[in-house]
């Protein structure tokens, strides 16, 4: 995927009600729906962190379920970050990080 045209990587940061309340298997659902590749998982500070490569049109259809959240979750923010192209070498199919 490196070097593709209109590759977008970008890290999130969900802040708000979203541990506990099934909210990973919300983003990796959609994400591989839209069939975007990455990873999400918890963070230790009580957030969740995503990381996901895709085009513009499925990055924003995945930034748009993330603010809209899954139900019983609330999203106070959402953080985002642009990554360098070359980070999505390393992604594989969309997949929670950490889960048992």
């Amino acid at each position: 995927m490196s070097g593709e045209e209109g590759l977008i990587v970008r890290h999130y940061q969900v802040e708000g009600r979203v541990q506990g309340v099934g909210f990973r298997w919300f983003v990796q659902r959609e994400a591989a729906e839209i069939g975007l590749r990455g990873w999400v998982r918890n963070s230790p500070h009580g957030h969740v962190e995503a990381v996901a490569a895709g085009s513009p049109e499925q990055i924003a259809e995945l930034e748009a379920a993330m603010k809209r959240g899954s139900r019983g979750s609330r999203v106070d923010r959402l953080r985002i970050h642009n990554l360098e192209d070359s980070e999505a070498d390393a992604l594989t199919e969309f997949h929670i990080e950490g889960a048992v």
